[in-house]
Parts: C-alpha cells; structure tokens; sequence
C-alpha cells in the first residue's frame, strides 16, 4: 500500500527534503521506521520520526560533512546512529543492524543492507514496519494487520524477543494499553513467554523500569494490567509490594481515569504503607516528588476527605491554608483525583488561596511591641480567620483582639 495523509505530507519540511537529496544522489535507501509509521499509519501525527537506512555510520558522516551539515551528539554513533542538524531540524538517522550478541539488557549490533534482517530483531510487530519517501509501506511481519485489529504481538517467536531485552515485557503491557481495544485479549504463548522470563527483569535498571511503567500507569486498560503483573509473577521483580492491594487499585483505576492523573498517584493504589512507596523508590530511584506525593497520598487518603454540609471542601482548604509545604495544593489536587471526586477538585483548582488581611505591623500600631506577644496574637486571629471560613476582613479581625 502507498500512504498519503496530511500527517505524512506535514513530514516533509526544508529539512526533511534536504536529507532526502542528499540519500538520494548516493544511492543510499532512506525510510521512516518504528513508532513514527504506527502513527502516522493511525492517523496521528507523530511526535518524534527515526529514520533508518542503509548507509553505515561513517557513509553518512562522510555524507554530511561534504555538504557542510552539522552533526550533532555523537553518543549514538556506535549503535549506528547519526544525528543531523538541517533547517533548524534534528534528524536522527540510524544504519540497519542485527543484533549479534544480547544479554537481555544491552546488544552488540552489526550493520546490515537487508531491512526485514533489521526488521525481524524489533520488538513487536506494529513497531516492525518501514516507510518509503514515497508513501509505500514495507511491513515484513504484519505489523498494519494487526494494528487494524488492535492485536499487539512480538515479532516472531516472544520468547526470543524477551530474551534479547527483558524490558520488553513491560513495552508489550505498554502498547497494549494503548493500542488494545478491550482487556484480556492475549495470546497465551506470549503471557507463558512472560511469566517464564519475568525474573530478567531483575536484571534491568530502576530507571528504564520506572519510564515503562508510567507510560502504562497513565495508558488504558490500567487495572487489568496491574493484575496481570502479580499474575505472571513481574511485581516482585519492578518494586510493587508482594501483597499489593488490588481490590483498592481495582476501585482507583476506575473512578480516576478521566481525571488525568500523575501515574504515582494511580500506582499508590497499590500501597498499604509508606514502606511500600519506601520500596518502590530504592528499587526505581523515582523523582523526589513523586516520592512525597507517593507519602502524602499514604498518610492521608483516608482522614483528609470532604466535610458533610455545605462547605464540603473544607477540610482540604484548612489542611492547605496550615501547610509549611511547598507544593501541598498539586498533592491535595492529586488526593481529590484519587478519592474519585471530580467535583471538588475542579472547585478547588479554581479556589483561590486568600491572603490573611492582618500583618504584625498592624499589631504594633495598635501598641504590642513584644514579638511573642505579636506572634501568639497572629496565631489566634488565623484561628478566628479559618473558622469564619477566610472571609473576615482586617476590620473584623482587628475588633476580635480589642474585645479580647
């Protein structure tokens, strides 16, 4: 089939048609590979395009530099990839390869010209696939078959596509989160292949587990594949708690999906104590932030709820308006997603925090001159302030301290 979409005729920049000369008059193939060509072939406009190729890294360094194009960060350079700067453009152009050795986290590659060779050691099949310039699509594995069935499967035998990285067990729970139509719809020689190989992904760094699982935590399908992650044994092997709580992440995948949440604030779900989030960060080496998020929504997911009456948001207003924190209206705002409750949060992301009306130099014109003095009465009027519900002005506050 030939593609021509807006989405791929948008691709075709200054840039893009420079590069395209430039392959051209030495022969050498060009082609749009991976994630790009599942989106565009979706209808989505992809976020980042690799190109792949036929020329080896030092052809296209020869390449550029006679055309006098810049060529920039040189670390993917032994993987066989070159980036290139045109146009204010960043191409990143990589040499098709096979993979000679792999230890299920790094490989040692060797350039090849045959695409389905290149092909053949991608992950899954709808990651498989190739784009011509010209629209034609190459897809050695049926990878568009199933990307019309919203089928995700590996390419080739799972088994042997596990093996080569182990992480690619959580990139299958991924794209099946973005892709698959429902739950459930599994091939079982891949989930056998998973369960057998789950224990690699021990082997693999906290940090490209933690980037794999966030993009899974924020994905569909959310519950079913965190209870397919205790069921083929993966849990213990990526930091979740042995007995996570699948009956309260059950309740939270449900009622927060619409409420774009941070994935720390789905996965907390699973946790019963601060142990768990303690765990998780030695095991993932998460972000300070999600650290304490993880922490906060622990201690207080069940004291801190809304207040029967008409001023049901209360209690997170006063707990925001006492915090020394920095941040504590994003974690009440996290809480109220995880608490399932829309309403209040979009009330309280439109509240706006008030400013006390009393300073201690309104104090001092009224003749306190002691600091303690000043400062127990500024804790009493914040008092007087919180329990008329932040309305009372200067005015009101002030005649609270003569009366007193």
């Amino acid at each position: 089939m030939r593609l021509q979409a807006p989405q791929f005729q948008a691709l075709f920049t200054p840039g893009l048609r420079s590069v395209a000369e430039l392959f051209e008059k030495k022969n050498y193939e060009l082609r749009i590979a991976g994630g790009a060509v599942r989106d565009l072939l979706s209808g989505v406009t992809p976020q980042d395009v690799d190109f792949a190729t036929t020329a080896t890294p030092a052809e296209m360094k020869e390449l550029f530099t006679a055309a006098g194009v810049r060529l920039i960060n040189n670390k993917g350079e032994k993987h066989g990839t070159i980036t290139a700067r045109l146009h204010e453009q960043n191409f990143e152009i990589t040499t098709l390869r096979i993979d000679v050795v792999t230890d299920g986290r790094h490989a040692e590659v060797e350039f090849t010209t045959d695409w389905h060779k290149d092909a053949e050691r991608r992950d899954l099949t709808v990651n498989s696939m190739f784009l011509g310039l010209d629209g034609t699509l190459y897809d050695f594995f049926n990878g568009y078959e199933d990307l019309k069935n919203k089928k995700i499967r590996f390419v080739g035998k799972a088994t042997e596509r596990i093996q080569e990285d182990y992480l690619r067990i959580l990139r299958y729970f991924r794209f099946y989160g973005r892709i698959a139509e429902k739950p459930g719809d599994h091939e079982s020689n891949t989930l056998q292949a998973i369960k057998e190989n789950a224990k690699g992904l021990a082997g693999i760094s906290g940090e490209r587990i933690w980037v794999e699982l966030k993009k899974i935590l924020l994905g569909n399908h959310v519950n079913h594949l965190v209870q397919l992650m205790y069921e083929l044994d993966i849990a213990q092997y990526i930091g979740l708690p042995l007995d996570g709580n699948l009956e309260e992440c059950a309740r939270v995948t449900k009622s927060i999906q619409n409420l774009s949440p941070k994935p720390m604030t789905v996965l907390t779900s699973l946790f019963k104590l601060k142990d768990d989030v303690t765990n998780l960060d030695l095991r993932l080496k998460i972000s300070k932030e999600e650290k304490n998020l993880g922490l906060f929504l622990v201690k207080h997911r069940e004291e801190l709820t809304k207040a029967q009456g008409p001023e049901p948001l209360r209690p997170y207003q006063d707990f925001l308006m006492d915090s020394r924190e920095a941040n504590t209206n994003s974690k009440i705002f996290e809480l109220l997603k995880y608490q399932g409750e829309e309403e209040l949060l979009k009330a309280m992301q439109e509240w706006t925090v008030p400013l006390f009306p009393v300073s201690g130099h309104d104090l001092r014109r009224m003749g306190m001159s002691s600091g303690k003095e000043i400062g127990t009465a500024l804790q009493q009027l914040r008092e007087e302030w919180k329990k008329s519900g932040y309305h009372m002005d200067k005015e009101e506050l002030l005649s609270c301290l003569k009366k007193v």
